[in-house]
């Protein structure tokens, strides 16, 4: 199962704090258009049918089922630049990001 990083936690705990979304709002990571490899990610009200949930630490990651399978043994990371764009990075197994 994917695993996140304190960093994602924090993250998205901070997109997805605002009052006015509903309480299951999490990040929801799905399959990029016309098959590409590339992964899109959205902040999502809830999860649809058949999305695996990750949540950690009120943290909500919602995955598409083929995305799910791709990043089974992988690690979300997130990091905020100082203009405040946040990048998200996914590595490949469980024992952390590298520095």
């Amino acid at each position: 199962m994917l695993t996140l990083t304190d960093g994602a936690v924090q993250v998205i705990r901070t997109v997805t704090a605002n009052p006015e979304l509903p309480p299951e709002t999490g990040i929801r990571i799905e399959s990029g258009l016309d098959g590409s490899d590339a992964l899109r990610l959205s902040v999502a009200p809830a999860p649809e049918a058949g999305d695996q949930i990750v949540e950690e630490e009120g943290a909500k990651v919602y995955l598409e089922p083929t995305v799910a399978e791709m990043l089974d043994d992988k690690t979300l990371d997130a990091q905020v630049d100082p203009q405040g764009d946040v990048a998200f990075t996914i590595a490949e197994g469980t024992g952390g990001i590298p520095t």
